[in-house]
C-alpha cells in the first residue's frame, strides 16, 4: 500500500511538472510580440498598450504580505509592477549571494505573473531608492581608489560578477520566455550623476550579453534627460508636478516615441529632525488625469512604500551642508499605506484608472485587523560594555580604521550599525573630530557620557581626571547618501584622525557592532542580563516579552520616554527610532510575531522609561506639504 501511494505521488509530481512545463511552453508559443516602442504609443502583443504601473519593492514588504499588496495593486486598476533590485542585500559579502526568503526575487516575479501583472524590472546596479548607498554594497568602498558608477575596473568587475548571478535568474521571467517581464531599466537616473560617458553603454551591454531581450528603458528627471540616455533604450521621465515644457523636451529628443512617466512621485520621503511629507490626494488626481489625457503611460512611485527595516535607510545630501539620514518608515504618503491600508488617494486613483479598463476592476481585498497590544514592561538590561564579548573579536590599530576597512565579515568590512573606538588619554582638554566622525558619536570617558560629536558639533570639552583614562567613541553609521555626486565619500566610522588639545590620538581598540541576527541571538541566550531593579547604564540593551494570546496581528511600537536606538522583535531588526521625529512609531508586521511569548530587545543610547507601548495606527509626525 505504501509503495503504491509513493508511486502515485511520484507519477502525480511528474504530471504536474509536465503540465507546468507544457503550460509555459504554450504561453511562449502563443505570445506574438512583447512591449514595443516603435510608434507614439506602446504596443504589447501588437495591440496598443498603456502602462498603468506602480512600484512595490519586495525587500521593503514582509514576504508573507507580497500577495496582499500585489492584489491591492491590481484592484486599483494597475497592470504593471515595477521593482528595484538591491545589490547590497543580494551580495552582502563579495562573492556571497542571497536570493532566498525575503530576497527570493524568483518567487516575487512568479507571484506577479500568477496574479496577471506585467513587470518592469529595475536591476541597477545603482537604484537610489532612498536606500543605503543607493543599493551599492559597502564593501566596494574598501578600495581607496573606488569610483562608483563609472567604468573603473574595480567597479565594473564587481558589477559583472553580480550580474552573472542576478540576470540568469531574471532571463527565464522575460515575456519572450513566457514570463511577466516586459521591460528592463538600464541603471537609474544616470543623467544626474554622469561621471563617465562609457558607463551607460557598459551597463546596457552587461544586460544584453547575459540574455536580456525585452525593451530597455532609462529613467531621469528633466535635467538628467540630457545626459542619462543610451542608444537603443527608450528614455522616460520622472516628476511630481507636470510641466508641459518637460514633456515637449522629451518629445524633441525622442520624437514619435511613446511617453512614460517612469516615476510619478505620489508622495515623498522623510528625514530625521524634519516634518512628515504629504502630497494631498486633491493635488495628485488632476496631474495623473492630465498625464493620461496626454496619452502617456505612468508608473506611481511609490504605489506602496513599505519599510526600511534594519539599518537600510539612506541619507540625503543635495543642497545641504551635511547629509541628513532618512527615517525608518518608507510610507511615502503612497496610495497604499506602510501597513497596507487603503487611503483617499487609493480610492480616487482607482476611480480614475477604472475608466481605462473595459472590465470592472477586481473587488477590494479585505483589510487586515490590527492590535494595540498591552504595554511591555522591560524586565532586564545589559550594558553596551557587557555585550562586547558577544560581538566580533576587536582589532588593535595605531590609527583609526573606517567601518568598511575593518577585518570583519570575511574581510568585507562592516556595513551597518555602530563601531566602538577606544583609546587611552592622560589629560583633560578639547577633543576635536576634524569632521572625521561619520556620522554621529556618543563620547565617553571611563564609561561616563560626555556628549555627542557629529557634522554640526566637532569639538567637546573633556573633564579633569587623574592618570590614564579610557576615551570611548560609539560611532553610528546613520545611513549612507543614496543620491548625488558624493557616493564615493560614504565611508563610515572614524574616517581620519581625531585630536585632543591639537595632538593626534593613537592606539585604538575597535569593536564592530553591526547587530546582526547572530549577535542578537547570542545576547538573548546569555546569562549576563541584570534585573531592572538595578539602575541601568547607557548605552544598553533592554529586554521584555510581548505575550500574544491569539492569531498575531500587525501593530506599531511607540517609545515615549526613550531617546534613540534600534528595536528587535524575535531577532528581526524593525529599524531605528529617534525622539526628534518626525516618525514616532515603528511598524511591526503580524507575521513576524507568534502566539505566546515574543522577545523584544531595544538598544537604547541614552534614556528609557522602562516600558514599550503599542498602537493600532502609525504616528509619522506633524505633516507638511511636499514643495
Amino acid at each position: 500500500m505504501g509503495y503504491f501511494l509513493l508511486l502515485c505521488v511520484a507519477v502525480g509530481g511528474i504530471l504536474a511538472y509536465q503540465f507546468t512545463r507544457n503550460h509555459s511552453e504554450v504561453r511562449k508559443m502563443s505570445r506574438v510580440e512583447g512591449l514595443r516602442a516603435n510608434l507614439s504609443q506602446f504596443t504589447l502583443e501588437r495591440k496598443p498598450f498603456r502602462i498603468l504601473g506602480g512600484s512595490i519593492h519586495y525587500f521593503r514588504v514582509p514576504r508573507a504580505y507580497w500577495e496582499d499588496r500585489l492584489l491591492k495593486m491590481k484592484a486599483c486598476g494597475l497592470n504593471t509592477l515595477t521593482t528595484y533590485v538591491p545589490w547590497n542585500l543580494h551580495e552582502p559579502e563579495q562573492g556571497v549571494f542571497n536570493f532566498e526568503d525575503q530576497l527570493d526575487l524568483d518567487a516575487y516575479l512568479r507571484l506577479a505573473a500568477n496574479l496577471g501583472l506585467w513587470v518592469i524590472l529595475r536591476p541597477g546596479p545603482y537604484i537610489c531608492a532612498e536606500w543605503d548607498l543607493g543599493g551599492l554594497p559597502s564593501w566596494l568602498l574598501r578600495d581607496p581608489n573606488m569610483k562608483l558608477r563609472t567604468t573603473y575596473p574595480g567597479f565594473t568587475n564587481a558589477v559583472n560578477s553580480f550580474f552573472n548571478q542576478l540576470i540568469k535568474k531574471v532571463v527565464p521571467h522575460q515575456y519572450s520566455k513566457g514570463g511577466p517581464i516586459i521591460a528592463v531599466q538600464v541603471e537609474n537616473e544616470y543623467g544626474s550623476y554622469a561621471k563617465d560617458k562609457e558607463y551607460m553603454p557598459f551597463i546596457k551591454e552587461a544586460l544584453l550579453s547575459r540574455g536580456v531581450t525585452e525593451l530597455l528603458l532609462t529613467s531621469d528627471n528633466k535635467e538628467g534627460l540630457k545626459l542619462g540616455g543610451v542608444k537603443g533604450a527608450l528614455e522616460t521621465i520622472n516628476f511630481q508636478k507636470l510641466n508641459p515644457n518637460d514633456i515637449k523636451y522629451l518629445d524633441e529628443i525622442q520624437p514619435q516615441k511613446p511617453k512614460l512617466v517612469m516615476e510619478y512621485w505620489s508622495g515623498w520621503f522623510d528625514l530625521w529632525g524634519e516634518l512628515h511629507h504629504v502630497y494631498a490626494a486633491e493635488d495628485i488626481i488632476p496631474v495623473v488625469t492630465e498625464i493620461l489625457k496626454l496619452d502617456m503611460s505612468i508608473n506611481l512611485y511609490m504605489f506602496h512604500g513599505g519599510t526600511n527595516f534594519g539599518f537600510m535607510s539612506g541619507a540625503f545630501a543635495v543642497g545641504m551642508p551635511a547629509p541628513k539620514p532618512m527615517v525608518t518608515s518608507y510610507d511615502y504618503d503612497a496610495p497604499l499605506s506602510e501597513a497596507g491600508d487603503y487611503t483617499t488617494k487609493y480610492h480616487l486613483l482607482r476611480n480614475l484608472f477604472s475608466l481605462y479598463h473595459t472590465q470592472p476592476l477586481p473587488e477590494l481585498p479585505s483589510l487586515r485587523e490590527r492590535r494595540a497590544y498591552q504595554p511591555v514592561v522591560i524586565q532586564q538590561h545589559l550594558s553596551l560594555w557587557d555585550s562586547l564579548h558577544f560581538s566580533d573579536k576587536p582589532m588593535k590599530s595605531v590609527r583609526p580604521v573606517n567601518m568598511e576597512n575593518l577585518p570583519v565579515n570575511n574581510k568585507n568590512g562592516q556595513s551597518y550599525g555602530y563601531t566602538l573606538y577606544e583609546t587611552t588619554i592622560t589629560s583633560e582638554g578639547t577633543l576635536n573630530s576634524k569632521n572625521n566622525i561619520k556620522d554621529r558619536a556618543l563620547v565617553f570617558v571611563d564609561k561616563h557620557f560626555i556628549g555627542v560629536l557629529d557634522y554640526k558639533t566637532q569639538e567637546l570639552a573633556l573633564p579633569d581626571g587623574k592618570g590614564k583614562r579610557t576615551l570611548s567613541l560609539l560611532v553610528e553609521n546613520c545611513g549612507r547618501v543614496n543620491y548625488g555626486k558624493t557616493l564615493d565619500e560614504q565611508r563610515k566610522g572614524l574616517v581620519g584622525d581625531i585630536e585632543l588639545n591639537k595632538r593626534v590620538l593613537r592606539d585604538f581598540i575597535i569593536h564592530s557592532l553591526s547587530m546582526k541576527p547572530g549577535f542578537v541571538n547570542r545576547l538573548e541566550s546569555s546569562g549576563h542580563w541584570t534585573s531592572m531593579r538595578q539602575r541601568p547604564s547607557f548605552p544598553g540593551f533592554f529586554q521584555g516579552r510581548l505575550y500574544v494570546n491569539s492569531f498575531p496581528k500587525d501593530t506599531f511600537i511607540k517609545l515615549p520616554g526613550w531617546c534613540k536606538g534600534v528595536v528587535f522583535i524575535n531577532g528581526k531588526n524593525l529599524g531605528r527610532y529617534w525622539s526628534i521625529g518626525p516618525q514616532q512609531t515603528l511598524y511591526v508586521p503580524g507575521p513576524w510575531l507568534h502566539r505566546g511569548d515574543n522577545q523584544v530587545i531595544v538598544f537604547e543610547e541614552q534614556e528609557t522609561d522602562g516600558k514599550i507601548q503599542f498602537a493600532s495606527s502609525p504616528d509619522y509626525g506633524m505633516p507638511v506639504d511636499v514643495q
